[in-house]
């Protein structure tokens, strides 16, 4: 089953079985504006929910995204060192950044829902 959240601080997480495929939401690309680095994770690398994933420059400023949920780098987006721009062309899609063998899935459930998020918008 494949299911979509989203966080607070404008990070999204689409699960499909153990897998966590995570970036940035349309909106916080938006708000970054061209987007021209992506610093991405090494792979391997275990991080906790609420810890600095990686960070994205812009052209307005650089942003660290948040890792909605704790677990392993398992697969980083390399299309992004050559194209950042992917994430403004598509950042809920083609723009995402890391996927994530998930270690506490119970943390899913304190993510927001597309509409709780779109409410805080």
């Amino acid at each position: 089953m494949r299911m979509k959240k989203f966080t607070k601080t404008h990070e999204w997480v689409e699960v499909e079985g153990n897998i966590a495929t995570i970036g940035i939401t349309t909106h916080a690309a938006e708000e970054l504006g061209d987007v021209t680095f992506v610093e991405l994770p090494e792979e391997g690398k275990e991080v906790k929910k609420g810890e600095v994933l990686c960070a994205v420059e812009s052209v307005k400023s650089a942003s660290d995204v948040y890792s909605p949920i704790s677990g392993k780098v398992i697969e980083v987006n390399t299309e992004l060192d050559a194209s950042p721009e992917i994430i403004n062309e598509d950042a809920e899609g083609k723009g995402w950044i890391v996927k994530l063998e998930i270690t506490d899935e119970s943390e899913l459930d304190e993510l927001l829902t597309e509409e709780d998020y779109k409410n805080l918008l």
